[in-house]
């Protein structure tokens, strides 16, 4: 099926989840969270993102998930990943409670849409503090999508998806590709071969991934938030409505979209130094803030026009 069609089903079949300029929600994806081994990506950034997400969750923001959270491609054990990044997870839990957290799948955790495979490794760990088992995420209903529809508009909406739909080995035959990278690119990566199914790491890939997500966004007028390719985009009003949050395992930072106020920024977290050579993460604003409502109203006066 083509990148255009399976969008548009997901689009079809997302949960509405309703805003208005007091709403915060940041956006974040593609952390590959591991077990902890020389292929653990995240591992090298998980303090920046405690940190990132402990600042959101203490700032009263939504935090949304817009897929490949986790590695499951080159791992088979959720609660492997969930022991070896506790901290992460418990953080992410006090956001699930509160009903301030939203979890997509992507293609390196497409597993997560199975409601089995849910219940049985995402709902317990163990607490270190109180030496019980106790529940991550109760109940939790992992999405492929989702949209943002504004209270007072409905037409000022902002979908919500990994980004991955339509690639055939990303997506329909993703079991290939996990097969792929599980025993034959893994390995290959090690001595610096990139692994081609990946659009992180394949520019070409990602130039292409890009233009049909940018395409449907345009055809459809409807914003579109995604991650998959890793590459931080933030358009101008004007420009075809398609954002990109990045990743959590750039090499000297992690990125995020946030939404403020009905306003819409791109993010970086990274680790600086004062000057008596303590360190500290500090957050930078890359684009934006830029209002919300001004790319919707744009696409109205273009279309009068």
């Amino acid at each position: 099926m083509s990148t255009y069609k399976r969008l548009s089903e997901v689009y079809k079949n997302s949960k509405i989840i309703l805003y208005d300029d007091s709403s915060k929600f940041v956006m974040m994806s593609d952390c590959h969270r591991g077990t902890g081994n020389t292929g653990d990506n995240f591992l090298k950034n998980q303090y920046l993102v405690f940190a990132a997400l402990n600042d959101y969750y203490e700032n009263g923001f939504t935090y949304i998930e817009l897929g490949d959270g986790d590695e499951l491609w080159e791992n088979r054990c959720m609660q492997k990943i969930i022991e070896i990044h506790s901290r992460i997870f418990t953080l992410m839990s006090k956001f699930y409670d509160e009903n301030r957290m939203y979890m997509l799948y992507g293609n390196h955790d497409k597993q997560k849409e199975n409601n089995v495979f849910s219940e049985c490794d995402l709902i317990e760990h163990y607490h270190e503090h109180d030496a019980i088992i106790k529940p991550i995420f109760p109940g939790i209903e992992i999405h492929e999508g989702l949209i943002l529809e504004n209270k007072n508009d409905e037409n000022h909406r902002i979908f919500l998806v990994h980004g991955h739909q339509g690639d055939l080995i990303n997506d329909e035959l993703y079991k290939l590709g996990r097969f792929l990278v599980r025993y034959f690119w893994r390995i290959l990566e090690m001595w610096g071969v990139n692994d081609p199914t990946a659009a992180g790491k394949n520019y070409k890939k990602k130039n292409g991934v890009e233009r049909k997500l940018m395409e449907w966004t345009q055809e459809n007028d409807v914003m579109m938030i995604a991650g998959h390719t890793h590459k931080p985009t933030f358009p101008r009003v004007g420009k075809p409505m398609y954002f990109n949050d990045g990743s959590c395992v750039h090499p000297e930072c992690i990125t995020a979209i946030e939404i403020e106020n009905g306003c819409i920024s791109l993010v970086k977290w990274y680790v600086m130094t004062r000057e008596d050579r303590t360190m500290y993460v500090e957050r930078e604003v890359l684009a934006g803030p830029a209002k919300l409502k001004d790319y919707f109203e744009y696409n109205k006066t273009a279309e009068k026009v």
